[in-house]
Order: C-alpha cells, then structure tokens, then sequence
C-alpha cells in the first residue's frame, strides 16, 4: 500500500510553539487538520486559543477531542490542589502531565489513519523546554515505530513520520521561524495558570521561557499579562 496523501494532523495547543509548527506544515504544502485536546487542563483559555490560530494559518479542519486526565491527576496543570511552581525547579516538575504527549499521538494517529495521512506533526522541544520525557527524540521515535505496527495502515504498507520540527531549536529560534512565517503569537496562549481571558500570570516556568525566548530573538513580546 502506498498514500501519496499531502495530508497531515498537527497537534495544535494554541501555544507558541504549536501555532508555529502548524505554520510550518502549512510552508511545507501539507494540507493540515488541527487536533487539539482538551484534557481537564486548568489553563482551558488555551483552547479558545487553538480555534483562533487554526483559521488563521488556514487549517483545512480544527478537531477538538476530550480526554478527562483530570480524572487521573498527578500534575499541576491538570489537580488545581497542586501548586504551578513559580521558580525553577529541580528535577521533572510537577508540571509534567502523565502520558499526555503519548496520548494526543495516538488521538492523532487515529484521526490520520481515518483521513488516509501518514503525516504526524507535534512541537515538542528538547531545548527548551521543561525537562519532561515525553519530549525527547527517544520518545518520538518509539512513538513512531509503534504507529507503524499497531495499525491497519501500517500493517499494509503505510508508513506513519511523526514531524518534530521544533525539537532541536531554542525558543528564540522557534519564535523568528514562527514571525517569518506570519504566525501572530499575540493570539496563543502559553501560561500554565492563564485566565480566563488568556492573560498570562508572567511567572511560571513557561511564561518565563516565552518570555526569555522574545528578548533573545529580539522581538517584542505581545502576550497579554494579568495585572
């Protein structure tokens, strides 16, 4: 079996980094459906955020799925009894969400076998980022060996890539790729403990990568602060 398909799911937060991976699969002549997971996430603003970059970067379909992590817990952005830790910490933070990016891949290559796309596009970072597992290359490779035996197209001849665009650049880096390419970065929303208007706290780990990553690119930063 071969897919000739230009077909491509990109997993799409609403954040910074996803935003510019759908607009670099867009670049690239993929015809893009958006996937965007609403978890039980306590920064939920992020998904309002995902309905506005995908028509923006003119993404063919938006698809939003609901998987109830919350139910599960063990993480600060999913247990509201958890603290977002506002300064550096050692080790995996208790921002890390169990098996989420292992979760949205598989939601992902799902929807992909159903549209006849062999193409995976996820913006997981191994700059930087915050330390957690499900974002190396290690990860993604096994992703993507599993993708290829635990499906039908796979089995027939398909051959699933999972794109990670992202995942040796530093923020500064992704940002002037994601400027160049017009993705407006005042509409996502990256704070781990956003409002409900998408206002960013300014003080927990993402929002001081963001905010970091705007001043190395030497661009000024358009996220909306709380306060």
């Amino acid at each position: 079996m071969t897919n000739p398909s230009n077909k491509a799911v990109v997993l799409l937060s609403g954040g910074l980094d996803s935003a510019t991976v759908l607009a670099i699969a867009r670049s690239e002549g993929y015809e893009t459906y958006a996937l965007s997971v609403s978890y039980g996430q306590r920064h939920a603003a992020e998904l309002q955020a995902a309905e506005r970059v995908a028509q923006r970067l003119g993404a063919t379909a938006l698809q939003r799925l609901q998987v109830n992590l919350d139910a599960v817990g063990g993480s600060a952005l999913t247990d509201r009894s958890i603290a977002v830790p506002e300064a550096p910490t050692s080790g995996i933070p208790v921002t890390y969400v169990p098996a989420r990016n292992t979760l949205f891949l598989s939601l992902a290559l799902g929807w992909a076998e159903v549209l006849g796309a062999t193409d995976l596009f996820i913006g997981v970072n191994a700059v930087d980022y915050s330390g957690y597992p499900d974002c190396r290359p290690e990860f993604v490779r096994a992703f993507e060996a599993l993708a290829n035996l635990a499906t039908r197209a796979g089995v027939e001849g398909a051959r699933f890539r999972v794109h990670t665009p992202l995942i040796q650049l530093a923020k500064a880096e992704i940002i002037r790729r994601g400027a160049a390419l017009g993705v407006d970065f005042s509409e996502t929303v990256s704070c781990y403990q956003a409002d409900a208007e998408g206002r960013a706290c300014g003080r927990c780990d993402s929002c001081r990568i963001r905010r970091d990553g705007f001043s190395a690119a030497g661009l000024a930063d358009p996220t909306r602060y709380q306060g």
